[in-house]
């Protein structure tokens, strides 16, 4: 695993050991910032069940201004957190060790507006999408905000997220990319 493309391209990112974690390929990582846009001009990336970081992380190495990182596991958690100091990123994030629903109630009561979001619950926990709605509910997306959602096969996410319309979809084996667009 490695950052792609930008800043810190080419830097090597540590992955979670054992299962509980399923790190974004580079190969689906490549693919999603081939279609949402090579490089940024600032924003907020929210990378929820962030993992190992690599998502937040390549969207800061692409130009986003800030990163936020929720995520529950210790394991996962402890290697965000070194990958975040690797890649020198320390005073352009914050990291979260909680529970995706419990960081979003918090984030409610923040003055933000999301730019890029990452949704890649596990996948046997479909109610996670419901935070997607709440996000968007609570305007808490910038109008030019990109919603990507990964899951399994197996799910069918809606078409919309209020304003927000399904843009495009992609399958990479068992997994299905979802990218969601302000007003298409």
């Amino acid at each position: 695993m490695r950052v792609v493309a930008g800043e810190r391209k080419g830097m090597p990112l540590k992955a979670v050991t054992g299962s509980t974690t399923r790190p974004t390929t580079d190969k689906v990582k490549e693919s999603i910032f081939n279609i949402i846009g090579p490089f940024f001009d600032g924003g907020i990336a929210l990378d929820l069940f962030a993992g190992s970081g690599g998502l937040g992380i390549e969207t800061l190495s692409r130009g986003a201004e800030k990163g936020i990182f929720i995520e529950k596991d210790g394991r996962a958690f402890q290697t965000l957190q070194e990958n975040i100091k690797k890649c020198r990123y320390e005073d352009c994030t914050e990291l979260f060790r909680t529970d995706a629903t419990r960081a979003v109630k918090g984030l409610l009561k923040r003055d933000i507006q999301i730019d890029y979001l990452f949704l890649d619950p596990p996948y046997k926990k479909t109610e996670y999408y419901d935070l997607v709605e709440v996000l968007v509910a609570n305007g808490k997306l910038s109008e030019r905000a990109i919603i990507v959602c990964e899951h399994s096969t197996e799910v069918n996410l809606p078409k919309e997220y209020g304003s927000f319309t399904l843009a495009r979809e992609e399958t990479y084996g068992s997994t299905i990319i979802s990218i969601y667009k302000n007003g298409i």
